[in-house]
């Protein structure tokens, strides 16, 4: 019986989130081009002339080529590994950053919540960009700056969403419980009440990763990007600078960027759908 319980609710799951399905599948579509790519690709995105300069879509080359005859489906399979590498280290450090910062706060209150509060609402009107030029400029550029550039720029707004989940959950009687038990808060925080809030925490972060992802390849179409490194980003700038482009140039690059934002929404909503107790309640 359980395992018949299993499965009827994952096809209520999918039946319920078909979006969402078609969310995962783009994602995981996206995750396998990424990881086989030097595998897969048929060139390496750097060699040049491997076609003719500035092709469309033929049989040989189905992306077409740019202005230097590289192979742009093998730069779009490559472009892949940047994006998607900073989007997930950058969300992944900035959400769990965010929930510490959130959990914190959340369940201390008073004073502390009051400074953490004013503290996320200045990092949220400080300019993401402003931010990016600091740290490349102190660090340098690399994938690590673009990667707590973002990450600071999660921060604050995933400790806002996490501290409201928090001041919720703190009188709830398994916090009760454990206060009266005599447990330390370090104990309460991080065994009782974000094992409750995980599930928020990754609703969150899928829904950051499209986010992430558009942010990279936006800083990578204004030359802050990671430098001689295949990006969409990049790309897609190097054929807005061109005299002769083609549309191909530009719109691969460019699709893969909206295909993949697209792919992390679908799924970050579905996920919500899913793990939301109030939205599950009303069906």
């Amino acid at each position: 019986m359980p395992k018949v319980s299993r499965r009827h609710r994952l096809w209520r799951i999918v039946r319920d989130n078909p979006l969402g399905m078609i969310g995962l599948a783009i994602v995981l579509v996206l995750v396998l081009v990424a990881v086989s790519a030097p595998l897969t690709a048929p060139y390496s995105p750097d060699d040049l002339l491997v076609g003719p300069k500035l092709l469309g879509p033929t049989g040989k080359h189905p992306f077409g080529t740019d202005d230097l005859g590289r192979d742009m489906l093998s730069r779009v399979m490559f472009g892949a590994r940047i994006s998607l590498m900073v989007g997930l280290f950058a969300v992944v450090f900035g959400t769990l950053v965010g929930s510490v910062v959130g959990i914190v706060a959340g369940y201390v209150g008073g004073i502390v919540d009051a400074i953490v509060s004013r503290i996320v609402d200045m990092m949220i009107a400080f300019p993401a960009l402003l931010l990016l030029l600091i740290l490349r400029q102190v660090m340098g550029p690399s994938a690590q700056t673009l990667i707590i550039a973002i990450g600071i720029a999660i921060i604050p707004g995933v400790a806002r969403v996490v501290r409201g989940e928090v001041v919720s959950q703190r009188n709830n009687q398994y916090v009760e419980a454990a206060v009266t038990l005599g447990a330390a808060t370090p104990r309460i925080l991080f065994f009782h009440i974000a094992p409750n809030i995980a599930a928020l925490a990754i609703i969150v972060m899928t829904s950051l990763l499209g986010t992430a992802v558009l942010a990279e390849a936006a800083l990578s179409f204004l030359g802050l990007g990671i430098p001689s490194s295949v990006t969409w980003g990049g790309d897609v700038n190097a054929a807005r600078l061109s005299q002769h482009a083609t549309i191909a140039w530009a719109f691969f690059p460019g699709a893969a960027i909206a295909l993949t934002v697209l792919g992390f929404s679908l799924f970050g909503d579905a996920l919500r759908d899913v793990f939301d107790p109030r939205l599950r309640s009303q069906r």
